[in-house]
């Protein structure tokens, strides 16, 4: 395998937890470090290349111009979510710091994957979509991708199997107005619907405490990160080895014109295809008025 690069931007909470990842997962022979304090990077820095005795990923400090050639760029630069502050209020700080990371990268390795992970995630998506002259297929958010594997471990739970048995996905924004796609969900081809122990659940209490996770630990402990950091560099390592994994991420979808959370299959060149799903009525209601609140927020701006 050629060697390959992976920047992280941001070398924050986030930042710091998504390259310790990528660290453990030892699957990238450059790992790039970009902050806007010098020292912060420096001692990230310092402090993974310690990790030498478990990886081989040499890790160091860079600009914002080097880490626009890498091969996976990982956009975790913004400003830190507030106790109880929805993501959307999260915009007006965080777009002027998106628009000035990617101008300092330009130009961009044309082959590049850009993951974006700063909150709001679908709209900073859709704006790294437009700033960064990437194919919108090669520009994609972390979306719901780790609200699904809470949805899953919690099912799995419910059911006692193990949490990979479960085909689970929570769509539409990451954030306030998702939902869970429970139509299309399933165990072993079974639909998860015809099962006793499901039928039993409060439907509308686990969305609830799905997408009340993030600000229950906001509460608890001041900010998320590790769950956030495996993910991102699950999807960094899905992408390096061209894994053509599925997985719910945001995306541009065409036909409801934003950018949104839905199954894609996707590897080394970015999005490779967007899979339609079984939806309810209510469930396909849901995923419309998703993507006209993304549309109202781009609208905005």
């Amino acid at each position: 395998m050629a060697p390959t690069k992976i920047a992280v931007i941001g070398a924050g909470a986030v930042g710091a937890s998504i390259a310790y990842a990528l660290m453990l997962k030892d699957m990238t022979s450059e790992l790039l470090l970009v902050d806007v304090v010098p020292e912060i990077v420096k001692g990230q820095a310092m402090d993974l290349s310690d990790a030498a005795a478990v990886s081989s990923t040499l890790v160091h400090a860079a600009t914002n111009k080097e880490a626009g050639q890498a091969d996976v760029i990982i956009v975790t630069a913004g400003a830190k979510q507030k106790e109880g502050e929805p993501r959307t209020e999260l915009i007006g700080r965080n777009y002027k710091i998106l628009e000035s990371v990617i101008g300092a990268m330009k130009p961009i390795n044309k082959n590049a994957v850009m993951i974006v992970v700063s909150n709001p995630c679908d709209v900073l998506t859709a704006i790294a979509q437009k700033l960064s002259g990437l194919p919108q297929s090669q520009v994609f958010g972390s979306g719901t991708y780790l609200d699904s594997t809470r949805l899953r471990r919690t099912l799995a739970g419910v059911l006692k199997v193990n949490a990979s048995s479960v085909h689970a996905y929570v769509l539409g924004e990451h954030g306030d107005s998702q939902f869970i796609a429970w139509d299309a969900a399933s165990v072993a081809g079974k639909p998860l619907n015809t099962f006793p122990q499901i039928q039993a659940l409060d439907r509308e209490q686990v969305q609830r405490d799905i997408a009340n996770t993030a600000y229950e630990i906001i509460k608890l402990k001041g900010s998320t990160y590790y769950g956030i950091g495996a993910c991102a560099a699950d999807l960094a390592e899905a992408v390096i080895f061209d894994r053509h994994r599925v997985c719910p991420l945001s995306v541009f979808v065409p036909r409801l014109g934003a950018v949104l959370s839905m199954p894609v299959k996707f590897g080394y060149k970015g999005i490779e295809e967007i899979y339609e799903i079984p939806l309810s009525a209510q469930e396909e209601q849901k995923l419309q008025e998703s993507a006209q609140a993304m549309k109202d927020i781009l609208a905005s701006l």
